[in-house]
């Protein structure tokens, strides 16, 4: 039957054949397509400057100039005609560059920084919040307060000193009682304080608890015959203490005028008293330095870096070995119920690792957990798992197998798959078992389609922080180190504990520097392992 006929043969419209429906020319023209896009692009140039702004304002300059390049070059794409094909992947391309390149450059930079605790902001920031703090100057004026608002929110004050009582309203002069109009003011109270302000309501105490921050943060009045809110009870005539002298790029102290000058990421006095917080900058080498000659090194450093190259790399030999035997038994034609079998051994690779790995601990546990109980039963004794150093490191490979065996078995299971049958049906013509035709052409074959994702899983495992940490806090701990290490810690968590658990606080400049050579370690490792693929893959050619 015709395409063109419907059910009981009646015609179908041809409308509904077909993607020629009738659209109005305007709509596919190209001024209409144009304006389209000028639009779009007008709207991602405004976020773009609006971001870019906020980014520079608080000194965020190497962020600001990736976006303004990225938002140049997206522009670019769609506006200049030679370049118009780069639109289809300049979306992707820009998050790549924001998402990826920016965060590795950024990581770079970082490592030659002092940012950290104490030195988080901007200089611009540091600044302004330097500038905010104030002082009571001597002989300065302190009033009791009442507080009024109006419905648009802004806030009046009535002020009672020694002095005679004052109407403050934010940038006017303080203005006596006695010369305010009466006709704006309500009945007084016993206190001689007014009820209400013409156009404000009086705010009880419950109300002033509500609004504090907001009546801290005005001044009223104008200087130098001002008035702060300093407390519930108290407002004072506070003035700035810090000014930026930018001529001598340094800020002044208005009580005594000392200078600090920025050093390091700090304005220090000559007689070195420091202004907190400081600002990040750049400080050269010296985190790389601070690393090569620290006591960590002459320390656990060496017996963390071998017990690192060991974890990994017999994480993956397990897990690999485990997963592969259960592929292979899996992948047998007579094997019964493969796809429920299959689906219960991946519960461990669907549960987080967080879970599993306290879970495992729990079980581990001296006391009252289940495999030292079962083997104590059994045996009369039980390994201390987490307070002998050799067990520890045994308990946490084992965690470390049955959470990763999984994600081996099932890319062993669709690199067995893939294997061509030819190859085997003429090695069998030939005489040889199944043990031989495991070693000689299963495994080789296998290890060239499985080889990358080997290396991947021994960079993963290098880093493995959450196994480490949860399981044993990288314990037990390591007696007569100059700095804290325990026997189960691996170069990240040793590392970690270096860089934020110390008496410094977060340092994250130098954890950056320590992160780029963890980098350059793995990087030279991962270089040898892809020689070893080329290997796998010479023997490969030779099957």
């Amino acid at each position: 039957m015709s395409a063109a006929r419907l059910k009981g043969g009646a015609s179908a419209p041809s409308s509904l054949l077909n993607d020629d429906v009738p659209r109005h020319p305007f709509f596919s023209s190209k001024p209409f397509r144009i304006a389209i896009r000028l639009g779009l692009l007008a709207i991602l140039d405004t976020v773009s400057l609006l971001f870019i702004w906020t980014l520079i304002a608080n000194g965020r300059y190497p962020l600001a100039i990736v976006v303004f390049l990225v938002t140049v070059g997206v522009n670019v794409a769609f506006l200049y005609e030679k370049a118009y094909p780069f639109k289809w992947f300049s979306p992707g391309l820009a998050l790549m560059i924001i998402m990826l390149a920016y965060p590795t450059a950024y990581t770079l930079y970082v490592a030659f920084t002092n940012y950290g605790d104490g030195h988080l902001l901007t200089k611009i920031q540091v600044i302004n919040q330097l500038e905010s703090r104030t002082y009571l100057p001597e002989g300065a004026r302190e009033y009791s307060w009442t507080a009024y608002r109006s419905e648009g929110g802004e806030f009046i004050l009535w002020l009672q000193s020694e002095e005679g009582d004052f109407l403050a309203d934010p940038g006017e002069e303080l203005a006596p009682a006695d010369r305010v109009p009466r006709n704006i003011l309500g009945p007084l109270d016993s206190n001689g304080i007014p009820t209400e302000i013409s156009g404000y309501q009086r705010l009880s105490r419950v109300e002033v608890l509500k609004h504090l921050d907001e009546l801290s943060a005005v001044e009223y009045g104008v200087a130098p015959d001002t008035a702060r809110v300093s407390s519930l009870d108290a407002a004072q005539q506070l003035e700035q203490r810090y000014v930026y002298d930018r001529q001598i790029d340094a800020m002044v102290d208005q009580i005594d005028g000392t200078v600090y000058s920025p050093v390091e990421g700090a304005f220090t006095s000559e007689d070195g008293r420091v202004l907190r917080p400081g600002y990040w900058v750049a400080i050269g080498t010296k985190n790389f330095v601070r690393l090569f000659t620290s006591p960590a090194l002459a320390g656990p450093f060496v017996r963390v870096l071998v017990w690192t190259f060991v974890f990994a790399a017999l994480s993956v030999f397990l897990t690999f070995v485990f997963g592969l035997f259960f592929a292979l038994v899996l992948d047998h034609p007579r094997m019964p119920a493969k796809r429920t079998v299959r689906s219960l051994l991946l519960i461990p690779y669907a549960v987080p690792a967080f879970i599993s790995v306290n879970i495992w601990r729990a079980m581990f546990s001296r006391h009252f957990g289940m495999i030292t109980t079962t083997l104590e039963s059994i045996f009369g004794s039980s390994p201390l798992w987490l307070a002998d150093p050799f067990w520890a490191k045994i308990g946490i490979l084992i965690v470390q197998t049955w959470l990763g065996f999984p994600y081996m078995m099932l890319i062993c299971t669709g690199a067995l798959q893939s294997l061509p049958d030819d190859i085997f049906e003429a090695a069998r013509i030939d005489g040889a078992g199944p043990l031989h035709q495991f070693w000689h052409l299963t495994l080789p074959l296998l290890l060239v389609a499985v080889g990358p994702l080997l290396i991947a899983s021994f960079a993963f495992n290098f880093n493995n922080f959450t196994v480490i940490d949860i399981f044993a806090e990288g314990g037990p701990p390591m007696a007569g180190t100059l700095t804290p290490a325990g026997h189960t810690d691996i170069l990240i968590t040793y590392i970690f504990r270096l860089a934020f658990a110390s008496d410094r606080g977060a340092d994250f400049g130098y954890a950056s520097a320590i992160t780029i050579v963890i980098f350059a370690i793995l990087a030279v490792v991962t270089a040898l392992q892809f020689r070893y693929t080329r290997v796998w893959e010479e023997i490969s050619e030779n099957v």
